[in-house]
């Protein structure tokens, strides 16, 4: 398909870039808020004494939370960059 400039989008194609770049944000916080939630489950582990044989699982909660974070902010960014070149077809 050839590149479109933005005169030369119908309503239907400016509104479906419109929903696949909203649904790009919603990823993004959905991301964010997975990790928070392992941080959050990691700092719990670490506080309760009661649970000292498994704080190992906080560090792993730590670890996945910067995965998470890092997975979700490079996805955002390169789907935000295929979507302005306009190649959003061959994603």
């Amino acid at each position: 398909m050839e590149k479109d400039t933005e005169d030369e989008l119908i309503i239907r194609d400016l509104l479906a870039r419109q929903r696949t770049t909203l649904a790009n944000d919603r990823t993004l916080l959905s991301y964010i808020r997975t990790s928070l939630y392992f941080l959050v489950s990691g700092t719990a582990l670490f506080e309760v004494e009661n649970l000292n044989p498994i704080q190992d699982l906080g560090y792993l909660a730590f670890g996945l939370s910067i995965v998470l974070l890092v997975v979700g902010v490079v996805n955002y960014f390169r789907v935000r960059r295929r979507l302005r070149k306009g190649h959003y077809l061959k994603m």
